[in-house]
């Protein structure tokens, strides 16, 4: 498989590792969208949300579960933003399910 995410779990390509656990993979965005900006991915490669079923929603739940310990270590006590992009009209760049936390400014309310 040639999945960037993937390599990066995997520490074949280096990353600013903020979280791990079991299930789960954190680190910083390289081309931040705030002053916070992690990535929060399953360890076990899922393309995309429309991928998500009952043979691996828990590695989604766990994902759930780390986002409010990494936004708590992050210092995002006034608040964050979670996004997942998914598909080509989303722009999804990466096809392993992620999820965005973004944070550390008041953000926008609306998208572009």
């Amino acid at each position: 498989m040639d999945c960037l995410f993937c390599k990066i779990i995997a520490g074949e390509i280096p990353s600013a590792k903020v979280y791990e656990d079991a299930h789960v993979y954190a680190f910083r965005d390289i081309h931040p969208m705030a002053p916070v900006h992690v990535l929060v991915v399953p360890r076990r490669h899922i393309a995309s949300a429309d991928e998500v079923n009952a043979g691996n929603s828990a590695e989604v739940a766990a994902i759930f579960e780390a986002i409010p310990k990494i936004a708590a270590d992050e210092g995002l006590t006034n608040g964050y933003r979670v996004i997942t992009n998914c598909g080509e009209d989303a722009c999804q760049s990466v096809h392993h399910l992620h999820f965005h936390i973004l944070g550390g400014r008041k953000l926008p309310d609306q998208m572009a």
